[in-house]
């Protein structure tokens, strides 16, 4: 394999991205099960944009002065929210143009956690070629993978993260043991044994769908507000810096 050109990557739970003391250049936030695979299924069901709200507090707030707004959060329905953080439930929804407030135990946290860093990727297995290939697009060096699960220790976060860094920097990554490790992992356990709520049956599968959508995912500082937006052919181009 070629290396395409060198890269120092950091994956690091989202306490250590705080305890490190210094905003990343380039940051990767990971989340395979399920808030980045939701997001990009939002997308690709026309969602304009994505609001990742600190709080299901700002979510509600934000929905009730945008009452055009659709307000998504974690485990099973709740009132407010018209989306719960299932790739499965959410694969039918229509939003052509509508915009997503989201917020998740651990996947929107990170993204909020480095949203000073010049350039913020949201990612899963299902945008993994399209965010490795924008990694290389933009020459990114230095590249901080936030490994959102289990205070890092989700190790379908940390391969996919780790399968985005190799993409990265080789011409070809053999993508299965990767996706074995995430098949095996304690959230696919969970979400196949039906202990987490607000889930469907096809989540894992669905979780586990390489390069399912062929864009990236840029978050930025818009109004003060974190927005993510799709990145790639077909969509208007999304900033790449944080204002």
């Amino acid at each position: 394999m070629d290396d395409l050109s060198p890269m120092d990557a950091r994956f690091l739970a989202i306490p250590e991205v705080a305890a490190a003391g210094e905003v990343p250049s380039v940051a990767v936030v990971i989340d395979v099960m399920r808030a980045y695979t939701v997001a990009a299924w939002a997308f690709a069901r026309g969602a304009e944009r994505i609001v990742l709200a600190e709080s299901l507090d700002e979510a509600l707030a934000l929905k009730a002065r945008h009452p055009d707004w659709v307000a998504l959060k974690d485990g099973p329905p709740a009132p407010g929210f018209g989306l719960v953080n299932s790739p499965g439930l959410l694969r039918s929804a229509e939003l052509g143009g509508r915009t997503v407030v989201q917020k998740t135990t651990a996947g929107t946290v990170g993204a909020l956690a480095v949203q000073d860093a010049s350039l913020v990727l949201c990612a899963g297995f299902v945008v993994a070629e399209a965010t490795a290939r924008l990694l290389r697009e933009r020459g990114a060096k230095d590249v901080t993978f936030v490994v959102t699960g289990e205070d890092g220790r989700a190790e379908e976060d940390l391969a996919c993260a780790q399968y985005i860094a190799r993409r990265a920097v080789e011409d070809e990554t053999d993508a299965a043991p990767f996706l074995d490790r995430a098949a095996t992992s304690r959230a696919a356990a969970e979400l196949t044994e039906g202990v987490r709520e607000g889930a469907h049956p096809d989540d894992v599968a669905l979780c586990l769908e390489l390069d399912r959508f062929p864009f990236a995912m840029v978050a930025a500082v818009e109004d003060s507000l974190m927005v993510l937006r799709p990145h790639g052919p077909g969509f208007p181009a999304a900033p790449l810096v944080a204002s």
